[in-house]
């Protein structure tokens, strides 16, 4: 055995064939074809700046019927005036409450105003 071989053996990069270790089930595994399908393939994550009640009814739908995700952009609501930017705000409370949807918000200036929310299944987690 030369100092190469010797080498490679003690860092592991012995080229010796060894047989795998798997029983006769994980062979049966292997050899079928399967897959796994999860419940929802993808979310897609939306951007929105509601200038309307059905731009929030959009939202609502989204967020309920599809489960996606939803970035709203408040602040064109919120320079109409109390009334449009109450309403979004009801809408919200109602997803909050009723639907068990989290709400947070990312950023809020003088030209955004801007709240994800997300389904139920769906976790924000804030780290530190």
């Amino acid at each position: 055995m030369s100092f190469i071989d010797t080498l490679k053996r003690s860092l592991g990069f012995d080229e010796e064939t060894r047989e795998p270790v798997t029983s006769e089930y994980a062979d049966d595994i292997l050899e079928n074809d399967f897959y796994i399908a999860p419940e929802q393939p993808f979310y897609e994550i939306i951007l929105i700046r509601p200038r309307t009640v059905d731009d929030m009814d959009y939202v609502f739908d989204q967020i309920v019927e599809e489960n996606n995700p939803v970035i709203v952009d408040l602040a064109f609501l919120e320079n109409e005036g109390p009334d449009p930017f109450q309403m979004a705000g009801e809408k919200i409370k109602i997803l909050r409450k009723e639907y068990k949807a989290e709400a947070i918000s990312l950023c809020k200036g003088p030209d955004k105003n801007m709240i994800i929310l997300t389904p139920p299944r769906i976790k924000i987690i804030k780290k530190e």
